[in-house]
C-alpha cells in the first residue's frame, strides 16, 4: 500500500515537472518570437472628435479641413486600413504604411458631417463609443450607432460607460463601469466590442492589466506610429483638432515611420510623489542605427524642452528635469534614420493632489 501510494506521488511530481517544463517553453518561445526587429512601415493612426463644431476647437476638426487631408492620404498614396484587417494582421509586419482612421465617443456631429462622407469614399474607421451618454443631447443614438455597426465601414470600439477620469475611480468602481458598458453592448447590439480606447488615453498599471484580459487591442492619446512590437494595450494615435490638425502639420506627421523598441519602462504610467518625475528607459533593436540622432521634448514643469538624455549602448535613458504636473505629462521622440523621420511618444497621468 505504501509502496503504491509513493509510486503514485512519483508519477504526480513528475507529471507537474514536464507540464511546466512544456509551460515554461512555450512561454520562452513566444517571448523570443515577439520581440524582434521587423522593420514594419507601421499603421498611422488619427484620432477625431467633433466634426464642425467650432466652438469646441481643442477636439473639433473643420469638415473643409478633414476633406484636405483625407485628400492627402490619398494623394500620397496611402491606403486606409480596414479596423477588422488591422485586428486581424496586428502581428504581420506592414510593407507599406497605413492609415486607421479612429472616431472618440460617438457625438453627433461625426454621423451628421463626417459619416456621409466617410460612406460615399468608402472609408473604413473604429467608433469608440461611451454608453452612458448615447441618444443624449449632441450624441448619436442607438439607432444610429446600429446604422455604423451594420455597415461594412465602421467598426465598433468600447469607450466605457461614463467617460469619467476612471484613473481617479477604485478598482471596484474601474471594474463596474466597464462592466456596465458591456452588459449594455451585449444588449444594443448583440456583442461587447473587442476593441477599447481610455477616456482621455489615461491608464494605471492595474486598468491596463485589466483590460488586457477582456479586449484584445486598447488605444492611449499618446502619438507615435503602431508596429508590430508595440505593447497592444498602450496603441498611440496622434490627436487631430483645429490646433494639430494644421495642413502642414498634417504632412508631416502622415509621413512619420515607427520608431521600434524592445521595451520602454516604467510600465506604470500614472505617477504619485514619489515616482514624479520618472526615470524613462527605452530599449531599442541592435538593427536600429542612429540612435544618437533622437531629440525629445516632454512638458514636465508644465512648460515643453528637452530633457536630459543619455545613451548607453542601445538603450535611451530619459531624465525628466521637473515633476509634471496635473492632469496629464507627455514626451514625444523622434529620429533623423538618415533622411526617413521615425517617431515615438507616451503619457503619463498625474492627479490633481498627488499622494
Amino acid at each position: 500500500m505504501i509502496i503504491k501510494k509513493t509510486l503514485s506521488l512519483a508519477a504526480s511530481i513528475i507529471s507537474l515537472f514536464i507540464l511546466q517544463f512544456i509551460f515554461f517553453t512555450n512561454s520562452n518561445s513566444q517571448d523570443n518570437d515577439s520581440k524582434y526587429y521587423s522593420n514594419d512601415s507601421g499603421v498611422l493612426s488619427l484620432m477625431y472628435h467633433r466634426f464642425n463644431e467650432n466652438k469646441y476647437p481643442s477636439t473639433n476638426v473643420r469638415m473643409e479641413v478633414f476633406y484636405k487631408q483625407m485628400e492627402v492620404i490619398k494623394q500620397l498614396g496611402y491606403k486606409f486600413y480596414n479596423p477588422k484587417s488591422f485586428l486581424e494582421e496586428f502581428e504581420e509586419p506592414k510593407n507599406e504604411k497605413k492609415i486607421l482612421i479612429t472616431i472618440d465617443d460617438g457625438f453627433k456631429s461625426f454621423y451628421n458631417e463626417a459619416w456621409p462622407y466617410l460612406k460615399k469614399n468608402n472609408i473604413p474607421f473604429i467608433l469608440f463609443v461611451s454608453t452612458e451618454p448615447v441618444g443624449k443631447y449632441g450624441y448619436m443614438s442607438w439607432n444610429e450607432i446600429k446604422e455604423i455597426d451594420d455597415s461594412k465601414l465602421g467598426f465598433i470600439g468600447h469607450h466605457s460607460h461614463t467617460h469619467e477620469y476612471l484613473i481617479d475611480f477604485s478598482e471596484k468602481e474601474f471594474k463596474n463601469d466597464i462592466e456596465t458598458a458591456s452588459r449594455i453592448f451585449q444588449k444594443e447590439l448583440g456583442y461587447i466590442p473587442s476593441i477599447f480606447s481610455y477616456p482621455f488615453g489615461e491608464y494605471s498599471l492595474y486598468m491596463k492589466n485589466y483590460i488586457s484580459k477582456n479586449f484584445k487591442l486598447a488605444f492611449g492619446q499618446h502619438s507615435g506610429i503602431i508596429d508590430i512590437n508595440k505593447d497592444k494595450y498602450e496603441l498611440p494615435r496622434f490627436p487631430i483638432n483645429e490646433k494639430y490638425g494644421e495642413l502642414k502639420r498634417f504632412k508631416s506627421i502622415i509621413n512619420y515611420l515607427p520608431l521600434e523598441y524592445k521595451s520602454l519602462e516604467p510600465e506604470e504610467k500614472k505617477l504619485n510623489k514619489n515616482n514624479n518625475p520618472p526615470k524613462l528607459i527605452v530599449k531599442f533593436f541592435d538593427e536600429q542605427k542612429n540612435i544618437e540622432n533622437i531629440n525629445c521634448y516632454s512638458n514636465d514643469g508644465g512648460n515643453w524642452k528637452k530633457p536630459n538624455l543619455k545613451f548607453s549602448s542601445n538603450s535611451l535613458i530619459i531624465n525628466f528635469k521637473d515633476p509634471f504636473l496635473p492632469r496629464r505629462g507627455r514626451i514625444n521622440c523622434s529620429l533623423n534614420d538618415n533622411g526617413k523621420w521615425r517617431w515615438f511618444g507616451t503619457q503619463f497621468t498625474v492627479k490633481q493632489k498627488l499622494n
